[in-house]
């Protein structure tokens, strides 16, 4: 099932290792490889990125920061293949995701000899923006006809899980979530609380706001690091949070209900 009906599909630029991740999706759907195992692999890409930036490997952690987002779109392609769509894999994906953010903008900050409040501040506005981005992107896949609603527009309870996984792992991994994203939802939904009840959103203001998607903000690190910039990454992404403001002035200014 594809995430959006055609006439909602846009350009990502978040999104662009979606034909890499497809590719290697197509190779594992006859393997006993799991949507899940593929996540794992993302998180080891990862921490490999994170050990290359601390050895002022920079062109190699790059290039590993760019292969996480390529094997974080093939764990969703490959449910998708076999048919096997999971909040746990969903839930532990974006667990993952946040964690390893969190260990990207330390080690940045160690390595750059940044002020750590600055970094937890940069932490910050990193997730603010890609809960934007993914606040948009949700309520678009609800309400595009034949969208993937397993990601919900407001997590308030823990869902009913899907067959083949087990209700106590759902349920854990839904705590999880909620206590690491939570304040982040709420902040978003407080700053924009009626943005569910638009029909739809154009496709150039979803293209404009993934700038905020976290495959975009990996890709600018990505360059950053071998540019040897290093020292401006967290100072650059407190100041792009300045967008999200003019993102939600436009969409309550000329995308309403």
């Amino acid at each position: 099932m594809s995430k959006l009906a055609e006439k909602d599909k846009f350009l990502d630029l978040s999104d662009y290792g979606r034909p890499f991740g497809k590719a290697i999706a197509l190779q594992l759907k006859n393997t006993k490889f799991t949507p899940i195992h593929v996540t794992l692999l993302f998180g080891i890409s990862g921490l490999i990125a994170i050990y290359c930036i601390l050895e002022n490997h920079y062109l190699l952690a790059g290039f590993f920061i760019v292969l996480k987002s390529v094997i974080d779109a093939a764990d969703g392609e490959l449910a998708r293949l076999k048919n096997t769509p999971s909040y746990v894999g969903r839930y532990l994906d974006s667990v993952f995701d946040i964690i390893l953010n969190f260990l990207f903008v330390l080690t940045i900050c160690f390595v750059s000899e940044t002020p750590l409040w600055m970094a937890f501040l940069a932490f910050f506005c990193i997730q603010l923006q890609g809960t934007l981005y993914n606040y948009y992107y949700v309520i678009l896949r609800h309400k595009s006809v034949g969208g993937d609603s397993t990601s919900k527009i407001f997590e308030y309870k823990s869902p009913t899980a899907l067959p083949g996984e087990k209700q106590r792992n759902v349920d854990i991994l839904f705590r999880i979530y909620t206590i690491v994203y939570g304040l982040f939802d709420k902040i978003i939904h407080a700053l924009d609380r009626n943005a569910y009840k638009v029909k739809t959103f154009p496709n150039w203001f979803m293209t404009a706001i993934s700038i905020y998607g976290l495959g975009f903000q990996l890709l600018l690190i990505a360059i950053m690091l071998p540019l040897n910039l290093i020292e401006y990454i967290l100072p650059f992404f407190i100041i792009f949070t300045v967008f999200l403001f003019v993102f939600i002035a436009i969409r309550k200014r000329y995308i309403k209900a």
